[in-house]
């Protein structure tokens, strides 16, 4: 069973902040608030209203602790965190805590100088799986930027009191995200990196498609130990594992027959990361440009071209609108052949944005051993 909690206080507030953020994406059709509405992520990816805004058109040369924080002049950014967690007697937790953000107008457009127009819009995600009990938790918050609702800077992100402090030097990261009588939250986290930052795309840029400037800047965090408590139900666990961080921002991304993607981000027991995305065209087909990235044990990362890895469905799991996602792929790179296996199959984001992200094994084809955990994302 899919939870779906609305952080909003009321309805009417709900309402009131999810329309500046369906008009932002140029949603083409009037919004009927009596009935649920969702946002394609073609409009939010996509080509359109560019104008003004910088592009992700060649390399650059990333810097940290700064690339942690927002870059001015994006039409979007978000930084994305997942991960395994387990408590003292073995029950296993994944979790989810993503921070996005769209910009109205380019940087320096604002023509008001009223305190309460912002020039950006926020929406995070929160949500937690109990494989356990077979439960998914899914929550998400909408805000204008001003004055200081939400935002990021000087070592923070931040949508009202759900916050990623970013870690600088030795200092660790830690995030926190509960909602108030709810039956779920993230209490305290605390994330230590294990490795650099990994590099995605080719030297940190990563192109799309063949479109001039559809492309994002991207890195991630590949494996951060997690110590920290949440809580389900009314109770609090102690929990430790692993966590990943991906970081994007770019104007462009999606051309116009680009409507989806799969994403896997996998944490190998033998102290290796890999991630690959596997980009979708209008009728479901694997795209050209997808990509990943093999991150060694000491770090060496080695590019992973879009034929380089062979991925088919063994399983699927019907969302109630009839979408199916698989939730057991079969995952041939190299000389090593591994299923991706969900450790639930309802975990589904039935959200404004709605799509499948929740917790996996990696698993030997052969022997059934497990290799590994992970996180996938499923977009249609």
């Amino acid at each position: 069973m899919n939870l779906v909690y609305n952080a909003s206080s009321t309805v009417f507030s709900g309402l009131l902040r999810t329309l500046p953020l369906l008009l932002v994406f140029a949603c083409s059709e009037p919004v009927n608030t009596q009935q649920n509405v969702t946002l394609d992520p073609g409009a939010v990816l996509g080509g359109e209203n560019t104008a003004g805004f910088l592009r992700a058109e060649q390399t650059r040369t990333f810097s940290f602790p700064q690339d942690h924080g927002l870059h001015e002049g994006f039409r979007n950014e978000w930084w994305y965190i997942t991960g395994n967690l387990f408590s003292s007697s073995g029950r296993r937790f994944g979790y989810q805590l993503t921070f996005f953000y769209a910009a109205l107008v380019p940087q320096g457009e604002s023509s008001s100088g009223n305190a309460w127009i912002s020039d950006r819009l926020w929406m995070a995600h929160l949500a937690l799986t109990d494989s356990e009990n077979g439960r998914h938790y899914s929550a998400e918050r909408f805000s204008r930027e001003n004055p200081g609702l939400a935002g990021a800077h000087e070592g923070l992100v931040w949508l009202e009191d759900w916050t990623l402090e970013i870690g600088e030097g030795e200092m660790p990261w830690q995030l926190h995200a509960t909602e108030p009588g709810s039956a779920f939250g993230l209490q305290d986290l605390v994330l230590e990196p294990l490795k650099a930052p990994v590099l995605q795309g080719k030297d940190g840029l990563s192109v799309k498609n063949a479109g001039a400037g559809n492309a994002s800047y991207y890195y991630s965090m590949t494996r951060m130990q997690t110590e920290g408590e949440i809580a389900i139900e009314g109770e609090l666990f102690q929990v430790s594992g692993l966590s990943w961080l991906d970081r994007e921002w770019s104007t462009s991304a999606l051309a116009d027959n680009q409507r989806g993607w799969n994403w896997f981000s996998l944490q190998l027991a033998d102290g290796q990361e890999l991630m690959y995305y596997q980009l979708l065209d209008d009728a479901g087909r694997p795209d050209l440009f997808s990509a990943g990235n093999l991150t060694d044990a000491s770090g060496e990362q080695h590019y992973i071209a879009a034929d380089a890895i062979a991925l088919q469905a063994l399983d699927f799991w019907t969302s109630p609108a009839g979408v199916e996602y698989p939730t057991t792929w079969r995952m041939q790179f190299a000389d090593r052949s591994w299923q991706v296996k969900a450790v639930l199959q309802e975990q589904y984001m039935d959200l404004l944005v709605p799509y499948w992200e929740g917790a996996v094994d990696v698993l030997d084809e052969e022997s059934g051993e497990i290799l590994g955990h992970g996180y996938l994302e499923m977009v249609r």
